[in-house]
């Protein structure tokens, strides 16, 4: 069952929607086999092919802090980054910033402490 929960979701509606036409067996009975809510499948089902408005600010979001990150010579977290993006204009919380920062590959250098103390 974890294998399918974690497949595409696109593929997963295809397949629940599948069992319903060819095989007449409810959305409620296969969304329960495969892990997954109605209201889930129900969601995905109208979801439009191009992407969402938040989507696409969160894309619009994540190549900024990337360049915010590589400016700072990959060493600013996602407090830095967050007033950069204030500054910019941005209406963003540092716990947005810091969610982002990993999915686009923003590691922060960590602090050396200094092993004589």
């Amino acid at each position: 069952m974890g294998e399918v929960a974690v497949a595409d979701p696109a593929v997963l509606v295809g397949v629940i929607s599948d069992q319903k036409t060819v095989h007449s067996i409810p959305y409620r009975t296969s969304c329960r086999a495969l892990g997954v809510s109605e209201a889930w499948c129900y969601k995905w089902r109208r979801r439009p092919s191009e992407p969402t408005k938040r989507e696409i600010r969160r894309a619009e979001l994540a190549e900024r802090i990337r360049c915010f990150f590589d400016r700072s010579g990959r060493t600013y977290g996602s407090p830095r980054i967050t007033l950069d993006l204030w500054e910019e204009g941005w209406q963003v919380s540092q716990n947005t910033v810091a969610e982002l920062m990993p999915n686009s590959d923003c590691r922060a250098a960590s602090r050396l402490v200094d092993a004589a103390r």
